[in-house]
């Protein structure tokens, strides 16, 4: 297999998802919260509970920068830290139920587009996707590596 080719398909899938991810999710975030802020609620949903370091390397915000948005997002009740019982030091980050239910209104707005999308794949080509959706998650984009 030509490794260098199939690096490049994968920066095309990679850019390919960025792209649909953009289209699924343009003007989903509330107006009161900046992008930044929705893209960290929708780590912390999909992620929870979270510590602040995971949020900070995953978007790639620094500490400092990660702190003070979680604060604001506390502020707005959208976010809560809890302490961890086996270490009282360590704080984890999860979705209040405000954020909650925040956040589960804007994966719905954004399953409605994904199915739109999808509406004229036959069911066997729903099935491969499926498949190809696992292969890809298990060997390539497993968060335990």
């Amino acid at each position: 297999m030509d490794k260098e080719a199939f690096f490049q398909k994968i920066v095309t899938f990679t850019t390919a998802v960025h792209e649909v991810t953009y289209d699924l999710t343009k003007d989903i975030k509330p107006d009161d919260i900046t992008p930044v802020q929705y893209s960290i609620l929708e780590y912390i949903a999909v992620s929870q509970p979270v510590t602040l370091s995971q949020i900070s390397d995953c978007k790639n915000i620094s500490m400092p920068n990660t702190s003070r948005e979680l604060k604001k997002l506390t502020e707005k009740n959208l976010c809560e830290k809890f302490d961890v019982a086996e270490d009282r030091r360590k704080q984890m980050i999860r979705l209040s139920d405000a954020g909650q239910a925040m956040m589960n209104g804007a994966f719905e707005r954004i399953g409605e587009r994904f199915l739109s999308r999808i509406k004229d794949a036959s069911e066997e080509e729903l099935e491969e996707i499926n498949r190809a959706l696992d292969v890809l998650q298990s060997k390539v984009f497993n968060r335990d590596k």
